[in-house]
């Protein structure tokens, strides 16, 4: 319930919110409390406002005056809950009820009648991982073999995929961002209610969300992010009355707008007015009273704009539809005629004639669409698995993607599709002829979300000296890095180390010597460098990385799917050539098949059995692991027995989030790229190690980076270099929208090769420079700063030429040997992970 005790605010500041909001100007979000008082004539006005938004954005979407409903059955999964909402009836304890979860059966039962009375859309509701909490959730489960709630979740969504056709929508509550990719492929459309922003509410004892884990507002909010990351046609909302005040609602609105302006996937948003119920801790609340569930409506619809759907559902509203279609709604919800409102069970839903008729009457027709809103039905990618298209289109209407109301769902096989390849398969050569065809994808305004938004969250260094450095900082680290430098990665000289990273002149050419020293000492003066081919099998990604100029659309002139062969023909040529290596990467492909990672390496092993394998790097993984439902140690040993060497340990760009989710949109965060290394190295594969830089970062970041590389190498020592990697920015989509500096200063290249020899000194021997991205001179000049490898003569690159790099695809032996001479130094060919070849 909203705090009495908050001052109201004037009647003239709310007719001056309402001459904004009418005049179609922005409003803060001191306005936008302002108008929830509205009552009387101004609440008709705000009302006014919001419908004339409304009907702008129905008229756009091509459905002018179509109310939606989706009809569904509601699936209770599980009543268990480890949280302790206090106005909840939903959840409940073990006793009481007959088992910890439905049955397989008893699921399929439900979506079966649901199918039978043409219900399209099966609401899997449950409480959050009942398992840490309830002992006789951890034993159901593990009677069944399933490792948790969201396996079992998973298995249900598949079933009732297969054997009904119901498309699944998944209410399992908090999950992270890899949780989100293993259901995203079973479900085409989740959710999860922010309900509010208000972190007393959690907080504080006697809140309704005190003892909750799960509903506290900044974890919430970061579900909400992570399901825009990867791609989720996603519903969220809020919960009024729960006795947050106005200005608390507003933020909560506020922060919608944010996720979905930056991501484009919150498919709709609810508005939901509290409603007290018995034997429950805020069974004497009252409830949420119907005008103020109206003005909260407009002015969501007021801040959320014309393209957000928003719904009410229709049991909580006392019969005033009328109300509410007026206050700005363009949804009814889910509507069951089969099952309850389990969490609601007081409030039965109406009947679909009634409201119809009701909807009607109020001068909108009442339109049946699927659990995924039809933008996302007649987009298809990125937003569902391909596995999910069947089902989907079974039931949609292509022209308008709301549902057929006719359509009966029949179950279909939930399989891969078969993929086909072929496209720009010459662009390993062209890209050096003829180049991109464009400078950008096609869908470069959308795919990336709302620059202005991704603007926003990019963090400013805080403290970190300027060019140059403290004099007495910038001293202490000189003579830190001459005696002890893996002393500078510590907390108590990051001062230091920070002074360094900012060294110019003299002091830079001092840096650059010091690290050549260590660089002797730890390794000696060959160049070393090792034969081998990229081969990119296929370009195709929807991730929307805001850097990567690489991705394709499946539509784009420049799209490309190698075959199995054609994969195995360019590894039999490079072994021709006295490659000793492949090193393959690629897009993350929708339509590539769960087996298809592991069937390029045995195809490769097969044709050229000598040949080492270095592959798919951890976002590769880890996005393949969850398609396959399996753990990423599962999927890993798979590859292993496949016949994979070692990974690369690229799509670790800066590894932290503040950056990553500016500069990658839906790659996987650090955590999950520090957990994919980690278990490589523990089951025995190696592999390198990188750091992107020269965008939106800073050299606090890169200090960072630095020391989440040295604990992993610590815990496992797998890494088997640092490849340090200038950002390439002609291309890249966030330096094409305004917000990415163009590459990292030739000062700031010298600067971060020095600080990676010292900073890592003692774990990691070996650092590389690219000669792709930096070029021949370039590169010399990095030798001379403690550098020791050149990598690979590659033989093909397209990643970096596509972004716009003017150093060409390949390079002989003889002119990775021509670098080492100009740089004054011995060369020597080497295997993947650093040992003599005899040559």
């Amino acid at each position: 319930m909203v705090d009495r005790s908050e001052p109201v605010p004037t009647e003239a500041s709310v007719r001056r919110a309402l001459g904004r909001a009418a005049s179609g100007r922005a409003l803060d979000a001191d306005e936008a409390a302002a108008l929830l008082t509205a009552r009387g004539p101004a609440l008709d006005e705000l009302l006014r406002v919001a419908g004339d938004i409304r009907d702008a954005g129905l008229r756009e979407a091509g459905r002018p005056g179509v109310v939606t409903f989706s009809k569904k059955v509601f699936v209770p999964l599980t009543r268990l809950c480890r949280d302790r909402c206090h106005y909840c009836t939903f959840a409940t304890v073990p006793h009481r009820l007959p088992a910890a979860y439905l049955e397989r059966d008893e699921v399929l039962a439900i979506a079966r009648e649901g199918a039978a009375q043409g219900c399209k859309e099966a609401l899997f509701t449950l409480g959050d991982r009942p398992e840490e909490r309830w002992p006789a959730a951890r034993r159901w489960l593990d009677e069944r073999g399933y490792d948790s709630t969201l396996d079992y979740l998973r298995a249900c969504a598949v079933a009732v995929l297969e054997e009904t056709g119901l498309l699944p929508h998944l209410n399992p509550g908090v999950l992270s961002w890899s949780e989100l990719q293993r259901l995203k492929p079973v479900a085409p459309s989740m959710g999860m209610m922010l309900e509010t922003t208000a972190a007393r509410l959690w907080s504080e004892p006697g809140g309704p969300h005190y003892g909750s884990p799960d509903k506290e507002p900044a974890v919430r909010l970061r579900v909400l992010d992570d399901a825009g990351r990867v791609g989720v046609p996603f519903t969220t909302g809020i919960l009024i009355g729960i006795g947050e005040d106005r200005a608390e609602r507003v933020d909560a609105i506020f922060a919608i707008r944010r996720a979905m302006r930056e991501y484009g996937h919150l498919q709709e948003v609810i508005v939901q007015n509290f409603r007290a119920k018995p034997d429950t801790a805020m069974r004497g609340m009252p409830d949420a009273e119907l005008r103020d569930l109206a003005a909260t409506v407009a002015v969501a619809r007021v801040l959320l704009g014309p393209r957000a759907r928003i719904q009410a559902p229709p049991n909580l509203i006392a019969g005033e539809y009328d109300l509410l279609l007026r206050a700005g709604i363009d949804d009814w919800g889910g509507v069951s005629p089969v099952t309850p409102d389990h969490v609601n069970p007081e409030r039965p839903w109406p009947q679909l004639d009634e409201l119809a008729r009701r909807t009607a009457s109020a001068g909108f027709t009442l339109r049946e669409r699927l659990t995924v809103y039809p933008e996302y039905v007649r987009a298809g990618a990125p937003w569902l698995d391909p596995r999910l298209l069947p089902h989907v289109t079974a039931l949609a209407d292509p022209a308008t993607g709301l549902a057929v109301e006719a359509a009966r769902p029949v179950g279909r096989p939930w399989q891969e599709p078969e993929s086909g390849y072929g496209g720009r398969t010459d662009l390993h050569v062209t890209i050096d002829v003829t180049g991109r065809t464009e400078d950008r994808r096609g869908d470069f305004d959308s795919v990336y979300g709302d620059w202005s938004e991704v603007a926003n969250k990019i963090t400013r260094p805080v403290g970190v000296p300027g060019s140059g450095g403290a004099d007495a900082d910038l001293r202490a680290g000189l003579r830190l890095a001459a005696d002890d430098p893996a002393a500078l990665l510590t907390p108590a000289h990051e001062a230091a180390a920070l002074a360094l990273f900012g060294a110019d002149g003299p002091a830079l050419d001092a840096l650059c010597r010091i690290a050549d020293d260590v660089r002797r000492d730890a390794v000696g003066d060959d160049v070393t460098y090792v034969v081998n081919r990229n081969i990119n099998f296929t370009n195709v990604c929807y991730v929307g990385c805001r850097f990567c100029a690489f991705a394709q659309r499946e539509s784009d002139a420049d799209a490309f799917r190698l075959s199995l062969s054609q994969v195995a023909d360019r590894a039999e040529e490079a072994w021709a050539a006295g490659a000793t290596e492949v090193c393959l990467q690629g897009g993350i492909d929708p339509k590539m098949p769960v087996t298809g990672y592991a069937d390029i390496v045995r195809a490769i092993k097969a044709r050229v059995p000598g040949m080492h394998v270095h592959a798919f790097s951890p976002m590769e993984i880890v996005t393949a692991a969850a398609k396959a439902g399996v753990p990423v140690r599962e999927w890993l040993g798979m590859l292993r027995e496949a016949g994979l060497d070692t990974i690369p340990g690229t799509a670790a760009e800066i590894l932290d989030d503040d950056v990553r989710w500016v500069l990658t949109k839906g790659k996987l965060p650090a955590a999950a790229w520090v957990d994919v290394v980690s278990t490589a190295h523990e089951l025995g594969i190696r592999s390198s190690s990188t750091m992107m830089y020269g965008h939106v970062d800073h050299p606090g970041q890169w200090l960072a980076h630095f020391r989440v590389l040295a604990g992993v190498q610590d815990r496992t020592g797998g890494f088997t270099e640092f490849v340090a990697l200038p950002f390439v920015h002609t291309n890249a989509p966030i330096y094409l929208a305004g917000i990415a500096r163009p590459g990292p200063t030739w000062r700031e290249n010298r600067a971060v090769h020095a600080m990676a020899r010292l900073l890592l000194h003692g774990r990691i021997d070996n650092i590389q420079c690219s000669w792709v991205k930096l070029g021949d001179a370039g590169t010399v000049e990095m030798l001379r700063g403690g550098c020791n490898d050149l990598g690979g003569t590659l033989m093909e690159e397209t990643i970096s030429r596509m972004a716009g790099s003017g150093n060409g695809s390949a390079r002989t032996e003889e002119q990775l040997r021509a670098i080492a001479s100009a740089a004054g130094r011995p060369f020597r060919k080497r295997t993947t992970a650093y040992g003599h070849t005899g040559v």
